[in-house]
């Protein structure tokens, strides 16, 4: 094995390789911004928000740190809108799960939302939501019985178990609103 050290390159070199390459509808960069209070601009159409269904991931997490919930609502169109929340209470991690799904239905029946395609890494909620399987711990039944009266505003709504790994953006809300602390004397803004 022989080691090649790496020959130096002249700044010149490199520059006159790059103004060989100029491009002809180069525009310079404006760096006047008239709008600055903008944060988003979207256009919208009304048919598509009604033709096709709005997704929503969700994800709770209970751990030794805290309670945390996460939402992420998906439009047809492919924008985030992106919710957390940590709880203030104790709680088994179906009721965390519980809790996101219920906050994710919420935003969208704010947003008059009707057709929506619900989707979560837990089995339990997923198949409980469904009606293919029963709810058995008396903690979960009041859960889903206020999901089920929630979606009766929905033209449509589908759920759907999601693993784990596909559902990482509502994992990372979660798990970051579980590690925030507060100060129960102050109050908490919205995340």
């Amino acid at each position: 094995m022989v080691y090649v050290s790496q020959k130096a390159v002249k700044g010149s070199a490199i520059a006159d390789f790059l103004a060989s390459r100029v491009l002809e509808d180069y525009e310079p960069l404006t760096f006047d911004f008239p709008n600055e209070d903008l944060m988003y601009v979207a256009a919208t159409q009304e048919d598509t928000l009604e033709d096709h269904p709005w997704k929503l991931n969700f994800d709770g997490v209970s751990n030794a740190v805290g309670n945390g919930i996460g939402a992420v609502l998906i439009s047809p169109n492919g924008d985030h809108y992106p919710f957390t929340c940590k709880l203030d209470f104790d709680c088994t991690n179906n009721m965390a799960e519980y809790e996101a799904c219920i906050m994710g239905i919420r935003a969208a029946v704010e947003r008059k939302i009707k057709v929506l395609e619900v989707y979560g890494d837990s089995a339990l909620v997923i198949y409980q939501l469904k009606g293919e399987w029963e709810t058995r711990d008396s903690k979960l039944i009041n859960y889903r019985e206020l999901v089920l009266d929630l979606i009766k505003v929905f033209d449509d709504i589908t759920f759907h178990y999601l693993p784990c790994d596909e559902n990482q953006m509502a994992n990372a809300l979660a798990a970051l609103a579980s590690m925030i602390r507060t100060n129960k004397q102050e109050d908490m803004k919205p995340i």
